[in-house]
C-alpha cells in the first residue's frame, strides 16, 4: 500500500469518525459485549476521548489502562472501521473542558466537576477499514458476473490497514 493510499485512508476514517460521533467500545479480555459510546476524535494525535461514569463496566475492565477495540459504521452502510489501541483513564482536565458537551451533561447531576466524571483516551494503534459500493446497480453487476464466472470474485469495495505510528 502506497504512502497516499495510507493517508487517504486515514483521512477518510477521520471524516468518518468526525460524523458519526457515536460506535461501539469494547475492552479486550473483558465483558464480551462492546457498549455504544460517543467519541471525540483528534485527528492530529490519533486519539479518541470518551466521558463516562465511574460506576460503569468500561472503567472497571481498563483499571490503569487495557487494550480497547472501538467499532462503527457510517449510516449508509459504505464505511466499516474497527480500531484498536491503548485505553486508560485521563486526569487532563484541559481536554476535558475541550470535550465537554450539553449531551454529556445530561448524565452527570454536578456537571463537569462530579466525582463520577470519567475521561476515558484511546490512542490508536490500527484500525481496519473496509469500505462498501453504494450503488445496488453496481452490486448487482458484481454479483451477477462472480455467478457466471467461477474465476471472478465480486469487487464491492476495498480493505485497508491503517497505523499510527505514534501510538
Amino acid at each position: 500500500m502506497t504512502d497516499k493510499v495510507r493517508a487517504d485512508a486515514r483521512t477518510a476514517l477521520f471524516d468518518v469518525l468526525s460524523d458519526t460521533g457515536t460506535g461501539m467500545l469494547g475492552v479486550k479480555n473483558a465483558d464480551p459485549h462492546m457498549q455504544p459510546m460517543t467519541h471525540h476524535a483528534d485527528r492530529d494525535t490519533a486519539e479518541l476521548w470518551f466521558i463516562t461514569s465511574s460506576d460503569t463496566d468500561l472503567v472497571r475492565a481498563m483499571g490503569r489502562g487495557a487494550e480497547a477495540h472501538y467499532c462503527l459504521t457510517k449510516g449508509d452502510g459504505t464505511f466499516y472501521a474497527c480500531l484498536s489501541g491503548r485505553f486508560e483513564p485521563s486526569v487532563d482536565t484541559a481536554r476535558l473542558d475541550d470535550v465537554w458537551t450539553a449531551a454529556a451533561a445530561a448524565w452527570f447531576d454536578a456537571g463537569r466537576d462530579g466525582f463520577d466524571v470519567r475521561l476515558l483516551r484511546l490512542a490508536l494503534r490500527d484500525a481496519a477499514i473496509w469500505t462498501a459500493t453504494d450503488s445496488a446497480v453496481t452490486f448487482g453487476l458484481e454479483i451477477a458476473r462472480a455467478r457466471f464466472d467461477a474465476d471472478k470474485k465480486p469487487d464491492l469495495g476495498a480493505r485497508r490497514i491503517v497505523t499510527f505510528a505514534d501510538a
